[in-house]
């Protein structure tokens, strides 16, 4: 008991809480912008493989794990420029989209990724390092626990903003109104295609910024199929918050506790089999879905595209 009350350990796991959380939370709080306003995408998983690339080079590029963040994020605007394109201009299926996505965004990673960073079959699993100047005697997961602490404030100051203008400003009745009555935003002189175009590019810029965060800060590499499902965990996450993203960061708090918990009980001595301990946090999210289903609301436009004038 009085290692799991070390000071050591206690930050640790703090620190992996934190690591595991923050993708999820950045994802999920991307979605919840684009529900809401009426636009369903499946494709957050191959969004956050595309912001997790482009972090991870843009860092390995520049040496900054800042720049780096900024290239996640803008990667996964591009990635979701389909989106914007196919639906919100076009009127297309918002699903077939989102799987498309999905698809291209593990294929394209992964290939990229096995053709610029391993050169040959015995080059397999020796993955380049992250580092930084002036840093670089510091091992890799010091540097990411170096760099976390800004990233995560403003990370939790951008949500909070978000879940503030979301509930409180014009914009996010704007936002909520185009996913609730899109023809009542068009009567009142409001732009359906202009907010939820926007709300995409939000989603995509979250999004991307935590497949970034998932790189750069929580397994410190980039790997094909990195994300190994967290996109979809986070359009389930958005569908039981009902819109609310403080319910998104609570439920993005509780995955990382479900992640930490495992590897917590082995540093103490617990043996735990590792197959339990990967099936943990899909085991929550399960249960979640369960016991919250029924009471999930979903805005009465989602997934459908608008063309002013139709009735």
């Amino acid at each position: 008991m009085s290692d799991m009350l070390s000071a050591a350990f206690v930050t640790v796991f703090i620190a992996t809480v934190i690591a595991q959380a923050m993708p999820l939370m950045l994802a999920a709080v991307g979605e919840t912008l684009g529900e809401q306003a009426g636009v369903l995408n499946l494709g957050i998983e191959g969004v956050m493989l595309v912001g997790a690339y482009t972090g991870f080079v843009v860092t390995l590029t520049t040496g900054s794990f800042w720049i780096g963040m900024l290239g996640g994020a803008i990667g996964g605007v591009a990635a979701n420029l389909a989106m914007l394109i196919l639906n919100v201009w076009l009127g297309l299926n918002q699903i077939v989209i989102g799987l498309a996505i999905t698809l291209i965004g593990e294929g394209i990673t992964s290939v990229l990724y096995l053709q610029n960073y391993t050169k040959s079959p015995a080059s397999l699993g020796q993955q380049p390092k992250l580092t930084l100047p002036g840093l670089s005697d510091i091992p890799v997961i010091g540097q990411a626990l170096f760099q976390q602490s800004g990233i995560f404030w403003i990370c939790i100051l951008l949500t909070l903003g978000l879940a503030f203008a979301l509930a409180r400003t014009n914009w996010g009745l704007s936002t909520r109104s185009a996913g609730q009555k899109p023809s009542s935003l068009d009567a009142a002189g409001g732009s359906v295609m202009r907010t939820r175009s926007m709300a995409v590019l939000l989603s995509g810029a979250l999004a991307g910024l935590g497949g970034a965060y998932l790189s750069l800060l929580t397994t410190a590499t980039f790997s094909p199929f990195l994300t190994n499902g967290l996109g979809f965990i986070a359009i389930v996450i958005t569908m039981l918050s009902r819109g609310r993203i403080l319910v998104v960061m609570i439920t993005s708090l509780v995955y990382g506790l479900a992640v930490a918990v495992g590897p917590a009980l082995q540093v103490v001595g617990f043996t735990v089999p590792a197959d339990i301990i990967k099936m943990l946090p899909f085991i929550i999210v399960i249960v979640m879905l369960i016991v919250f289903a029924r009471s999930s609301v979903v805005p009465p436009a989602l997934g459908a595209p608008y063309t002013r004038g139709a009735r």
